[in-house]
């Protein structure tokens, strides 16, 4: 089996015109899944699920079934908290599943729910997404009074109010503990942890699940047609098929579900079912394999398996499933200034590394930019860089409460690393650099020192 030839899970209403609508779902086989999930015990779902090791798809990539297993036992109320605030740069994966195919991610609500024994369930959907939030308001009413929704679903005695609730535009609130203070009304900035752990401490202090729309929109097929079944395609440690936003300079730029594990980054770029390579026959430069918080891959990285734990030990991720392509004619300089850019505005304020940090990187990057950097720019990047995220290791270590701090330091280390050269000609000569970044993901075109002296830092990612 190539890697085009794998069945497509969650993806195969986007082509059917009214899969969107009630009628359009139940006619191609919706609803089926619940039905099969109130056939058995809420336990046995669960073990369905976890044979099945469906990973998170949110970015995470932490085993649903486990994390279900999280909520206290004889704890009540508990609740369910959708992730659809998709803020990624590059990421629009979810957003078409809940324009397409909304019917699929509220059955899986419902199967999710069922296992866990909620009976309330919050869809938190992100702000400029209309489009989305109208079609499933439109299914949300449909499911109601057609029954799958509500009081006694389907005849049985289990019953759940599923609440949709419109974001208001925040990248924090992607966090699962800012989004839990956004529903509850507050502003949207992370909490602890310990001690706010979601399942134990969650929505209104109570045990709370929070799983992204991808991963509940693969439970209907799970649970009808098994969690072998699933876990038979993909990799060893990355099963099932996977959403992929594929952006950039690419000729076909979309939203791919391939086989998890099993696809390389070269099939997505350049299959012609895909990304049918670089636009305009250019060469590859960088690519961006998990989000702009991912720190960047390179040409010679492009046959890696999509597979989390081997693209995690290179030194970097992916994240969100957002892949964005550089061609041979981007400036990196200014395209590390977009992504920082992105962070600095979009931090919360609440903790200070994050808060002065990101901004400070972006006003250097547009000092250097606007021609008025000077050679010691570089150093001064990477020095706040490690302040943000000690020693610049990967995964990040975290002097902030959630990682966006830590996002930001990603392209400047991604960028000064590869493309020094780069950066060289904004400021007119060379630049030394004594904070030093070393790892799969960050390989230089130049030297580095044999032994950083006593002044340096060192980080391998």
């Amino acid at each position: 089996m190539t890697v085009t030839d794998a069945p497509k899970i969650i993806t195969t209403r986007f082509d059917v015109p009214d899969g969107h609508t009630l009628e359009g779902y139940l006619r191609t086989g919706g609803y089926q899944g619940i039905k099969a999930a109130l056939a058995k015990k809420p336990a046995d779902v669960v073990e369905e699920v976890k044979s099945a090791s469906l990973l998170g798809r949110g970015g995470a990539g932490f085993p649903a079934g486990v994390k279900w297993g999280f909520c206290p036992p004889g704890v009540f109320p508990r609740y369910l908290v959708v992730n659809g605030d998709e803020s990624e740069p590059g990421t629009y994966k979810d957003r078409l599943l809940m324009e397409r195919d909304p019917h699929q991610l509220i059955e899986g609500v419902l199967i999710a729910c069922y296992a866990v024994g909620c009976s309330q369930a919050f869809l938190y959907v992100r702000g400029e997404m209309a489009h989305a939030q109208e079609r499933i308001a439109q299914a949300l009413n449909d499911a109601y009074e057609a029954g799958y929704v509500g009081k006694d679903i389907l005849g049985s005695d289990f019953s759940v109010d599923i609440v949709l609730h419109w974001g208001a535009g925040a990248y924090i609130v992607g966090e699962e503990t800012a989004l839990i203070e956004s529903l509850e009304g507050n502003r949207g900035m992370p909490r602890l942890k310990p001690p706010f752990f979601p399942a134990a401490k969650g929505l209104y202090l109570q045990p709370t699940i929070v799983n992204n729309v991808e991963t509940l929109a693969n439970l209907p097929w799970i649970v009808e047609n098994g969690g072998a079944a699933f876990a038979a395609l993909g990799a060893e440690n990355s099963r099932g098929m996977r959403m992929f936003a594929v952006s950039g300079h690419v000729k076909n730029p979309g939203v791919y579900e391939v086989e998890f594990g099993v696809t390389t980054f070269r099939d997505l770029l350049y299959a012609p079912v895909y990304g049918g390579g670089i636009r305009g026959g250019k060469e590859l430069k960088a690519f961006i394999p998990g989000g702009a918080s991912a720190p960047w891959l390179y040409p010679e990285h492009l046959d890696t398996p999509l597979e989390a734990g081997v693209v995690g030990k290179m030194g970097t991720m992916l994240g969100s499933g957002a892949i964005v392509v550089f061609d041979e004619d981007t400036d990196m300089v200014k395209a590390c200034l977009r992504l920082v850019r992105f962070f600095a505005r979009e931090s919360c304020g609440k903790c200070t590394p994050c808060r002065e940090g990101t901004s400070w990187l972006e006003k250097i990057l547009e000092r250097i930019v606007d021609g008025h950097g000077r050679p010691e720019d570089l150093d001064l990047l990477l020095d706040v860089c490690d302040n943000i995220s000690v020693g610049m290791n990967w995964p990040p270590k975290q002097t902030t409460i959630c990682p966006l701090g830590q996002s930001a330091t990603t392209p400047v280390a991604s960028a000064i690393m590869r493309f020094k050269d780069e950066f060289e000609a904004y400021l007119g000569g060379p630049a030394e650099t004594t904070v030093l970044v070393k790892g799969p993901a960050f390989v230089g075109p130049y030297t580095l020192p044999a032994a950083p002296a006593p002044n340096e830092v060192t980080a391998d990612a």
